[in-house]
């Protein structure tokens, strides 16, 4: 009877370390992203001295590598403390976990993908302007190293005087619609295009 006990309570506890150990994942996919969801968030609210502050971050080709990688090794944290909580830290222990350890790395890297396939391109296209029938328009495709650096491009022609509508579309291109107000040039010169180089696909 005693025995019966003593497992249905490691059960009950082995239960509720794997939820907490799943939450920490899901976090782990989004904790390290939080200085690009405040850039968005603050270009949404107009607070222009906020995104100035981050916008060097954001200007790293490898800034949202080292985030994928910094959410990697907080879901192995995570993983290494359930295991050893559970007696499972070693070689037996992981592959008796497999199934686990698994669902753990798989919720870190889902929530990673929802980020640069649904999230971040969503958030570029928020208040992407209105398209009159005399506006000219371009078609750049811009060499950012993911959809994380989209928000920052659409960011950065949008305070173009006379440019009326940026559309980002997967992978990395950029539909800009803009009046005679500003030019081509004045469009393909930003700073941001110094670093991330914009070709120019077509143009109307």
């Amino acid at each position: 009877m005693k025995n019966k006990k003593k497992d249905c309570c490691n059960s009950i506890i082995d239960k509720k370390l794997k939820q907490k150990s799943v939450i920490y994942a899901v976090l782990s996919g989004i904790f390290p992203h939080t200085f690009c969801i405040l850039f968005i968030l603050f270009t949404i609210l107009g607070l222009t001295s906020m995104t100035y502050i981050l916008k060097p971050l954001m200007m790293s080709p490898y800034f949202f590598y080292i985030l994928i990688l910094v959410s990697l090794i907080f879901t192995t944290i995570s993983a290494g403390i359930y295991l050893k909580t559970t007696n499972n830290l070693s070689k037996k222990g992981i592959i008796n976990k497999w199934k686990y350890l698994t669902t753990l790395y798989l919720a870190t890297l889902g929530i990673n993908t929802s980020l640069f396939l649904v999230v971040f391109p969503l958030a570029a296209n928020i208040g992407s302007g209105s398209v009159v029938e005399s506006d000219s328009s371009i078609m750049l495709q811009v060499a950012i190293p993911c959809s994380g650096h989209a928000p920052l491009i659409t960011n950065e022609l949008k305070a173009i005087y006379g440019v009326t509508s940026v559309k980002f579309s997967l992978p990395n291109l950029f539909n800009i619609t803009y009046n005679s107000s500003t030019s081509k040039d004045e469009i393909l010169n930003i700073e941001v295009f110094g670093t991330y180089k914009a070709q120019e696909i077509f143009n109307k």
